[in-house]
């Protein structure tokens, strides 16, 4: 049996990325890293493990169908079947989202469909929330919308700053990820 191909898709820091890397026994091999964010330091981790990436900045295209047919063709060039979007602050388009329908996931550090979008934890701290946590889903044309996979909880302590709720629910994050993947992929 081949071994499934998949990307990782990030912008930033590269955390979950890292975790997906680490993960005792993953069924796939990660043969991409994709980054909008020339100079994210997801780049640096993504070099000390030997994971080719793919840097682009959107600015330079004449259009997002643009950008993302290149997109596609890169990661069908390296035979991806699954993409991971790990802190990947960018909507994905119609282009990208039909050349791999159904394979798009995303982690998301809130229950969905409570705080979408940008800073899910702060929206959560700042709303009060007893109750937040970390989301697996699919990708669609929405924000944060897509059909969802798996959920944890993470409950927010009355000694807790957004700083520590952040790294609890990446602790979460860096769990649930590598483990839905494997799911995931072994299901299919």
């Amino acid at each position: 049996m081949s071994t499934v191909k998949a990307a990782v898709f990030a912008s930033g820091t590269g955390s979950n990325f890292q975790a997906i890397m680490d993960a005792d026994q993953l069924s796939c091999e990660i043969v991409l890293l994709v980054c909008d964010k020339p100079g994210a330091s997801v780049l640096e981790k993504a070099k000390r493990q030997n994971v080719p990436t793919f840097v682009f900045d959107p600015k330079l295209y004449s259009s997002k169908e643009a950008y993302e047919q290149e997109l596609v063709q890169r990661l069908r060039n390296a035979n991806v079947s699954w993409i991971f979007l790990a802190g990947y602050m960018r909507i994905a388009g119609p282009t990208f989202l039909r050349a791999f329908e159904g394979k798009i996931i995303n982690i998301h550090p809130s229950l969905l469909p409570a705080f979408p979008g940008k800073d899910a934890i702060g929206q959560a701290f700042k709303a009060g929330a007893a109750v937040t946590g970390v989301t697996v889903h699919y990708i669609d044309e929405g924000i944060d919308t897509g059909p969802i996979i798996a959920q944890e909880t993470v409950e927010v302590l009355e000694t807790d700053t957004e700083a520590t709720l952040k790294e609890r629910i990446q602790q979460v994050e860096h769990e649930l990820y590598p483990r839905v993947i494997n799911q995931l992929i072994l299901s299919k």
